[in-house]
């Protein structure tokens, strides 16, 4: 067993494809004499006739036809192996870490996770969610190589950082709150006693640096599914990425709101994402590539 080749596996498959040992001459470009000691060897090695030569032409013998799919199996293992030591040898990294702002669109992210898985298969990826200056910490500890991070959360000079578009933020709470059955732009006083959920960074980046925080009356939660249940359960107003709550804005599970502190047009601001990595690192070929395909801007 083990003297059995990738050469003999190669043409046992080559034979069950073409159909006969002539067929998968032609295709290997050999004598047929070759061929079949090839075959013959390997039935010698394993113990079992692969084929079943009875007939005119050769037919995989119930041998041939369990073993060949783990002859294919490791053809195709050695072929992988052989691209990813060729592309790593070419400056291709074999790992790609990556932090991901969980107010980033998800089907952003998808995207451009398949797209990637086209362009570098042999590459593999490791993907953390976390959120506001979480994310940074993830790429200033060495946790991820590059990311998309909130802009306010990303500041200083660490980081080299490119625009990778807005995500749009809505005031939100379930019908049963009793904001939702007020009238009109909403102003301050209306808001300050109910309970506003708050999305707070678990690091110390962005401490003591409130977004639009009105309420006396806090719940902060590190964890935006968790936010995003908890005001569909009713127990709190906040804000939401639009793109998070359309289809419950759209099934009235949750209502926006109109809040008149955001402004005269009564919307609240959106929050700048960008691509980021750290100004030492220079990512290869597959991070390069990421970091370019997160910042375009998908309409």
């Amino acid at each position: 067993m083990d003297a059995i080749s990738l050469d003999q596996l190669r043409v046992f498959a080559t034979v069950a494809e073409a159909g006969s040992f002539s067929a998968a001459a032609r295709r290997l470009n050999r004598a047929q004499s070759a061929i079949t000691y090839a075959v013959q060897k390997l039935e010698e090695q394993v113990g079992v006739e692969l084929f079943d030569r009875t007939a005119y032409r050769p037919a995989l013998s119930d041998a041939g036809r369990a073993l060949l799919p783990r002859a294919q199996r490791i053809l195709e293992e050695v072929g992988e192996f052989r691209s990813q030591a060729c592309g790593i040898a070419g400056g291709l990294e074999p790992e790609v870490a990556l932090v991901v702002d969980a107010m980033f669109p998800m089907d952003r992210l998808v995207c451009a996770m398949a797209d990637f898985k086209g362009e570098f298969p042999s590459v593999k990826t490791r993907i953390l969610v976390e959120s506001l200056g979480a994310s940074v910490c993830a790429i200033l500890g060495g946790d991820a190589d590059i990311g998309v991070v909130t802009q306010f959360a990303s500041a200083g000079d660490e980081l080299v950082r490119v625009h990778a578009g807005a995500v749009e933020l809505v005031v939100v709470a379930a019908p049963r709150h009793p904001l939702a059955a007020l009238e009109g732009p909403l102003g301050p006083e209306a808001m300050r006693d109910e309970v506003q959920l708050v999305l707070t960074d678990r690091s110390d980046v962005t401490r003591g640096r409130d977004h639009g925080v009105m309420s006396t009356r806090t719940w902060r939660l590190a964890d935006l599914g968790a936010k995003h249940a908890m005001l569909r359960a009713g127990l709190g107003w906040g804000s939401m990425p639009l793109h998070m709550v359309r289809d419950d804005l759209k099934a009235g599970r949750l209502i926006r709101l109109k809040v008149l502190e955001w402004g005269t047009d009564t919307r609240p601001p959106t929050i700048e994402m960008v691509t980021a990595r750290r100004r030492d690192f220079t990512p290869g070929p597959a991070g390069a590539w990421m970091l370019e395909r997160l910042a375009r801007e998908e309409r």
